[in-house]
């Protein structure tokens, strides 16, 4: 299982800009089909998943491109000093906020993970659970009421 969760986590930040631009795709045809766009109506199940697939891909390749930015086959003194830190270097690693960094003896601190990936993870949950109600009180509308 945790080699499955390895290669899910290595292999994302190239995999899910297809995934979301293949969902993006399908999210622009179906707007396109159902001109005129109704403002204040709730979109439909489809579209909401069509969403939730988008803000799910883009917050998965931002955290696994954040955690495989602070993971190397090196020791910490060479990864560090390839990012320009100088000293003696202790890694600390934090999953969510995703951080990873360099902290000299003095307590100097070079972050490893780049400055975007915890915006986009967080703003791609928040858009993912949204589409997820969203599509949720979309198919309890749809459904025929009994009786």
């Amino acid at each position: 299982m945790a080699v499955v969760l390895f290669l899910a986590v290595a292999f994302a930040p190239f995999l899910t800009p297809g995934v979301f631009l293949a969902a993006a795709i399908a999210l622009v045809l179906r707007v396109r089909k159902q001109r005129p766009i109704l403002v204040g109506r709730l979109p439909d199940l489809a579209t909401s998943a069509l969403v939730a697939v988008m803000a799910g891909a883009a917050a998965f390749g931002a955290y696994s491109w954040g955690v495989m930015s602070g993971f190397y086959i090196l020791d910490p003194d060479q990864m560090c000093a390839a990012r320009g830190a100088q000293g003696d270097h202790v890694v600390t690693r934090w999953s969510l906020p995703v951080s990873a960094q360099c902290v000299t003896s003095g307590g100097v601190g070079t972050e490893l993970a780049p400055g975007w990936v915890n915006p986009v993870i967080f703003a791609g949950l928040v858009l993912l659970l949204l589409a997820l109600v969203t599509g949720t009180l979309a198919a309890v509308r749809r459904r025929p009421s009994p009786g």
